[in-house]
């Protein structure tokens, strides 16, 4: 397993964009809330159509933009979360490594549960730091094929947790794996 280096930045980048969840790719008993802003999982499935786009057995939920150009993002979680990146062809039915973010190679996943803190992609992780919030801003530039984790700090500092450099050949939807809560939020 790989091992991450730490340092710390000033301020979030400018390249602030809006996302929204969209709720036709939501796992039934994720409940969105606060304008698709917010993914919760509850014990109740939700009343929400059939829908190809859906996941239907892991609690994920990909955005409804597509990401290309530079972008940024800041996610707040309570609980077990992932905020990954996929493309739109991720799969969504019962075969684990085709559908969950950062098993496969179509989607890149920052793992952040009670057990470990890692950066998977095609089911290959990295270690990452402990986060020393609940906040994470996510950095794309889709060109450039950088793909960068920063632990947004109290004091609106960011630190780096893991940068990854790639080639992306389609647009990026931003997603989410919630086992508690996880909302997108504007950088403050």
């Amino acid at each position: 397993m790989k091992r991450s280096i730490c340092s710390t930045i000033c301020r979030p980048p400018t390249d602030y964009r809006h996302l929204t969840l969209d709720p036709n790719t939501a796992y039934r008993e994720l409940l969105l809330s606060e304008g698709n802003r917010k993914a919760q999982l509850t014990d109740m499935v939700q009343t929400y159509p059939e829908h190809p786009d859906r996941f239907s057995h892991l609690f994920q939920v990909l955005c409804t933009e597509g990401l290309t150009g530079r972008c940024y993002w800041e996610v707040e979680f309570e609980g077990s979360a992932q905020i990954a990146v996929a493309y739109k062809d991720l799969g969504r039915s019962d075969y684990y490594m085709e559908c969950a973010f950062g098993c496969n190679d179509k989607s890149w996943s920052l793992d952040l549960d009670r057990n470990s803190k890692c950066f998977r992609h095609n089911d290959e992780e990295t270690t990452v730091p402990e986060p020393q919030s609940s906040r994470v801003g996510v950095y794309l530039d889709h060109k450039a094929g950088v793909l960068t984790y920063y632990c947004v700090c109290d004091t609106r500092q960011l630190q780096l947790m893991h940068r990854f450099e790639t080639t992306f050949t389609e647009p990026l939807y931003a997603g989410l794996w919630v086992a508690g809560s996880a909302r997108l939020c504007d950088p403050e």
